[in-house]
C-alpha cells in the first residue's frame, strides 16, 4: 500500500480570493493547479504528463495537501497506466476549462484510489462561465483553446 496525495496550488497567489468577488460577483479562492503524489514522485500535466520530487516544480511548496487514500497499484502498473493515457495529455490536447492538470489529477485519483479531487476544484471552470465576467471571456477562451463541453 501506498498513500496518495493530492497537492493543491494557487496560480493566482491569492489574488483571486481578494479580486474575484469584485470581478466576477462570486467568491472564487484561487486558480486552482493540482498535482498527484504516489511511490515518492508528483505527477501533473503540464507540457504533457511529467513527475518531480514533491514539492519540487516550479510552483514550490503546495499550498495544501489532502490525503486521497492508499492505492494498492503497483509502481509498474502505474507506469503502464500513465503510458496508456498519455495522448490524452498532450500540450496540443491542453483545453483551459476541459482537459487540465486537475482533469489529469482527477483521472489518476480514480485510477489510484477509486476517489474524485474535490468538487471545487473540478466545477471551477463552470463556477467561472456561470459568471457575467466568465461568459465574456468565454468566446475569447473558445478561440485559445476550442469549443468548451461546459454549458
Amino acid at each position: 500500500m501506498a498513500p496518495v496525495k493530492l497537492y493543491i496550488y494557487d496560480l493566482s497567489r491569492g489574488m483571486a480570493r481578494a479580486l474575484s468577488m469584485g470581478f466576477t460577483g462570486r467568491q472564487i479562492d484561487g486558480i486552482w493547479h493540482t498535482s498527484v503524489v504516489v511511490y515518492g514522485k508528483e505527477w501533473y500535466f503540464g507540457l504533457g504528463i511529467l513527475n518531480d520530487i514533491p514539492g519540487g516544480t516550479l510552483l514550490g511548496p503546495p499550498l495544501e495537501i489532502i490525503e486521497m487514500g492508499e492505492t494498492e497499484v503497483p509502481e509498474d502498473t502505474i507506469l503502464e497506466y500513465i503510458n496508456e493515457i498519455r495522448p490524452d495529455f498532450t500540450p496540443d490536447k491542453y483545453h483551459l476549462l476541459d482537459n487540465n492538470c486537475n482533469t489529469f489529477s482527477n483521472k489518476f485519483c480514480e485510477f489510484l484510489t477509486g476517489r474524485n479531487i474535490p468538487d471545487y476544484i473540478i466545477n471551477l471552470p463552470a463556477d467561472f462561465l456561470s459568471t457575467p465576467m466568465g461568459r465574456q471571456f468565454r468566446p475569447m477562451l473558445e478561440s485559445m483553446f476550442g469549443p468548451s463541453r461546459h454549458p
